[in-house]
């Protein structure tokens, strides 16, 4: 059956401020699901999304899918147990900054060390928007909120690195509006086995807008930002004129056609090695030093837990001498009554 998005929209009014991030990556999702069984073979009843608690994570309301808006934290705990029981999902997670890299930070890493194979859609506002501007685990330092009002004195996560130094599998981030390029990042992270974590740069309106406007503006943009693709040259700028190169260990801003720059002295992008020196570099890469990295960053293969749980059961049921109840009930130290 061919879908569209509507076959993947609900019937419930959307229930986010008015100029929110969080719409636009909602359309982005809607748009990518179609694709997604597509390229999958999947049916729509397969899908699954799983949320814990802040604005973003209200988001199996607006899917037309199996759902499940847990508890705080804890929607990576459930998220794992879903696929755990049921390989044959597709298991998505909406959750925020605060909710799956504070409360929720433990379930996050150990489901990347995992790898299981779930999609987490990471909405990173840069602050606790549902409890009204606290500042969270990525907020930038010196931010005044409700929580620091004389200025945040804690140094901020960068997802990126949080997610490669616990042995992610895929990391990819975007803008909210890049509505383009979050959907081919939403169908490459269907296709990757493994834990995919999708980074999206959000806004809020309310209270924390214009976080990440410095390098999102549209009239900046080209120049701030980078969009990696895998066996592509990395270039960037508005004119298509500035790449990255390694000068020793670190990486640097080249404009091609300078000192003997050619578009052959650019490093190309392999989202695939499982080296993680320039996956690093390019995650923790800042403005104004640096263009900001989007676009898959990260997608290497490895096992997931999911199928190495299936293939254990199905080992030991194999070798064990037990194979029913009956059998169970007269293992070990049994005796009969006459």
């Amino acid at each position: 059956m061919k879908y569209t998005l509507q076959d993947f929209k609900s019937d419930q009014e959307v229930k986010w401020c008015p100029g929110c991030g969080d719409h636009a990556v909602l359309a982005s999702v809607l748009r990518a699901m179609p694709e997604v069984c597509e390229e999958m073979g999947y049916n729509k009843e397969q899908f699954v999304f799983v949320s814990g608690i802040g604005c973003s994570s209200r988001f199996p309301y607006y899917m037309n899918t199996y759902g499940f808006h847990s508890i705080h934290g804890r929607a990576t705990a459930i998220s794992t147990g879903v696929k755990v029981a049921n390989p044959e999902l597709s298991v998505w997670q909406a959750t925020g900054d605060g909710d799956a890299l504070a409360i929720g930070g433990n379930h996050f890493i150990h489901a990347l060390r995992r790898n299981i194979d779930i999609n987490i859609i990471l909405f990173n506002n840069r602050i606790y928007g549902l409890t009204k501007g606290q500042y969270s685990p990525t907020s930038k330092l010196g931010i005044v909120t409700k929580t620091s009002p004389y200025g945040s004195i804690e140094q901020p996560f960068t997802p990126g690195q949080l997610v490669l130094g616990a042995r992610g599998t895929f990391f990819a981030r975007s803008l909210d509006s890049e509505l383009k390029l979050n959907q081919e990042i939403m169908v490459q992270a269907a296709k990757h086995k493994g834990t995919s974590i999708m980074e999206m740069l959000v806004n809020c309106v309310i209270f924390n807008d214009g976080t990440h406007m410095e390098f999102s503006e549209r009239s900046v943009r080209a120049d701030r930002t980078i969009v990696l693709k895998h066996g592509e040259p990395m270039i960037f700028g508005a004119n298509r004129d500035k790449g990255l190169v390694l000068d020793g260990d670190k990486l640097k801003v080249v404009t091609i056609g300078e000192n003997g720059i050619t578009e052959k002295d650019i490093l190309v992008h392999d989202a695939h090695t499982s080296n993680i020196g320039i996956h690093s570099m390019l995650v923790d890469m800042k403005y104004p030093d640096y263009p900001v990295a989007l676009g898959v960053i990260r997608d290497v293969e490895d096992k997931t837990y999911n199928d190495n749980v299936h293939n254990q059961v199905k080992e030991v049921k194999e070798k064990s001498k037990i194979q029913c109840m009956e059998d169970l009930l007269h293992s070990g130290a049994t005796w009969t009554v006459k």
